[in-house]
Parts: C-alpha cells; sequence; structure tokens
C-alpha cells in the first residue's frame, strides 16, 4: 500500500503543480474574508476532476490496463504545450468561488490524463488509498496556498519558473504511467 500512496502522491502533486503557483497568485489578488469560499471552489473542482478521473476509469474497464498505459501521451503532449507557450503571460482571475470551480475543472485537462490511469490500473481496493492521498494532498495544498498568498515573493517566483519547470513534470508524469499501467 505504501507504493499506492507513493504514486498517488506522485500523481497530484505533479499534476496540481501548475495549479498551485496558479491559485496561490489568485488568492494574492483576493480579499480575505473570500479565502474560505474561493477555496471551497477549489475544493470543490478538484472533486469534480477526482470523479470524472473515476467515472472514465470504471467506463474503460473492459479496455486493457496496458492500453490505458497509453494515455501517457496526453501529459506528453501537455509537455510540449506547455514548453512552447511558457513564454505567454498567464491570466490572474479575481472573482469567486464559481470561478475558482471553472478554473479548476479548466486546468483540469492533464489531472485526468494522469488520474484516469492511476483509477484504472489500480483497482477499487487501492483507489480507496489513492483518493484518500488525493484528499491529504488537497489539505495541504489548500493550506499551503493560503500561506502563500501572505509571501508575493514566492508566489512571483513560482509564476517566473513554473513554465519552465512544469513540462519536465509532464514527461515524468508520462513515464510514471507507462509503468503503472505496465505498458512498458
Amino acid at each position: 500500500m505504501l507504493s499506492v500512496i507513493v504514486v498517488a502522491s506522485i500523481g497530484f502533486v505533479g499534476t496540481m503543480f501548475d495549479n498551485f503557483f496558479a491559485f496561490g497568485a489568485q488568492l494574492l489578488v483576493t480579499d480575505r474574508s473570500r479565502f474560505r469560499r474561493v477555496s471551497a471552489g477549489l475544493a470543490l473542482g478538484v472533486g469534480a476532476l477526482v470523479g470524472m478521473a473515476a467515472g472514465l476509469g470504471t467506463l474503460l474497464a473492459p479496455v486493457p490496463v496496458r492500453w490505458v498505459g497509453l494515455l501517457c501521451v496526453a501529459p506528453f503532449a501537455f509537455a510540449v504545450h506547455t514548453w512552447r507557450h511558457r513564454a505567454a503571460p498567464h491570466e490572474q482571475y479575481r472573482r469567486g468561488a464559481l470561478t475558482t470551480f471553472a478554473v479548476t475543472l479548466g486546468l483540469g485537462g492533464d489531472n485526468l490524463a494522469v488520474w484516469i490511469p492511476l483509477l484504472r490500473a489500480s483497482g477499487a481496493s487501492r483507489d480507496v488509498f489513492t483518493v484518500t492521498t488525493f484528499v491529504a494532498w488537497e489539505a495541504v495544498f489548500l493550506f499551503s496556498a493560503n500561506r502563500l498568498a501572505n509571501h508575493p515573493r514566492v508566489a512571483t517566483w513560482g509564476n517566473a519558473h513554473v513554465p519552465t519547470i512544469v513540462p519536465f513534470v509532464y514527461v515524468a508524469l508520462g513515464v510514471l504511467i507507462l509503468f503503472e499501467c505496465h505498458t512498458i
């Protein structure tokens, strides 16, 4: 079970890396009185992504797990796309919980691309550990992003360097999918 927790942690942190700094930057421009609502919007968005990944993984049940590993193409494509657009300006969203929820879903393509194969490859009994690990990391994510909002220099550094780092994270996630699904 330790391996499931480690793989789930890598899958969650790797796909939420860009979301973390985007959310931290959003909190920098959000009134403190709205932090709780905005954080709830993010948590609901992540919950919806986990639900979609689990549902789509279930629909893929007739497909052999090795074939599901071919979904690694998605993180590889995200890596290329992110690398090509690393110099493009990133939008700052200043609205409330509904916008945060929508932005989370909008940024969730990479999450789905990684989480579907992970949930499909692990099986129902291991899915409990995977989802529990996701919940724990989401709590850490929300707490850290709220703390980050108190340190604008950290958010500025993240926004400046994340576009360069994220493509490599996506490549690593694609390789992780290939191994987890026993495709290679």
